[in-house]
């Protein structure tokens, strides 16, 4: 996979995931940082598709930094320089736990701020979702996902049209996006056919606040009335639930003209949560 450098908003980082090495980009704060995203990235992709490289508008590091919020955005593990160590990949779980390793000394060494907003995309929402309800950090706040839903559109296996129109995104995307793209590792692969049936059982152990993101143009999950009524039930732990659609949008949210937006509403998502914090639970 091509070695591009990133954008000048952020900088290439190493972290020891419990002696695996991980692999991503580092767009840091100036002084104390308001809180830090942790952004993971879908199947297929790599950290740069949160670098905004076709267009500096579209990238979260940027904006995440000189809003005054650390941005970290991983290579997921099976990705980046973790990906001769797993050749196969690794399933949602094992990638949780390695992510939270990999955080962990990430905040031994940098300053994070009073909380943390895990951002995910596609398979990297699930890794999310899983790794808040495996117990993530004591600074979670809160989830901010996109490309995720719980009813496929397609049947599984099919190729959906993922990307929407070529207009809704900035001239030289694709070009741009080439070395943002690899092959998905198969443990990855096979476990992702499953998440419509998984999902519930993840869903249900998240206990911090949740925004979901649907792109106009998401051609793989349903999110119409039903099937949102039916996705949001499930965070029965989570003290709020929020959906949200965004116009003029193709599935890889980050990649489009609609990424600034977007981002700007994950961040403000975030300093919600960050003010608003739940009481911790009690029981009778």
């Amino acid at each position: 996979m091509p070695h591009t450098p990133p954008s000048r908003a952020a900088v290439r980082i190493a972290l020891d995931a419990g002696g695996l090495p991980l692999s991503g980009l580092l767009a840091e704060a100036a002084g104390e940082p308001r809180g830090t995203v942790l952004a993971l990235h879908g199947g297929g992709m790599t950290a740069g598709y949160f670098d905004g490289r076709a267009h500096p508008g579209a990238s979260l590091l940027a904006l995440g930094a000189r809003l005054g919020f650390t941005v970290l955005a991983l290579d997921r593990p099976g990705y980046g320089a973790s990906a001769p160590h797993l050749p196969d990949g690794a399933d949602r779980d094992e990638q949780a736990d390695l992510v939270r390793a990999a955080f962990a000394d990430f905040a031994a060494r940098y300053a994070v701020g009073p909380g943390v907003l895990l951002l995910g995309h596609s398979f990297g929402a699930q890794v999310a979702l899983a790794a808040a309800a495996r117990g993530f950090h004591d600074r979670l706040v809160g989830l901010d996902l996109s490309g995720c839903g719980h009813r496929n559109v397609c049947v599984p296996g099919e190729a959906p049209s993922l990307w929407g129109p070529p207009s809704l995104y900035p001239p030289g995307t694709f070009a741009a996006g080439v070395d943002l793209m690899c092959e998905r590792p198969p443990a990855e692969v096979s476990q992702a056919v499953r998440w419509p049936r998984d999902f519930a059982g993840v869903a249900a152990r998240v206990e911090v606040p949740v925004r979901l993101t649907f792109a106009e143009h998401d051609g793989r999950w349903r999110h119409d009335a039903e099937a949102l009524a039916e996705l949001t039930a499930h965070f029965t732990g989570a003290p709020r639930v929020q959906v949200a659609r965004q116009p003029a949008a193709g599935y890889y949210l980050s990649l489009g003209w609609a990424a600034a937006a977007y981002h700007r509403q994950a961040l403000t998502f975030f300093e919600e949560s960050l003010t608003h914090r739940p009481a911790p639970r009690t029981t009778a």
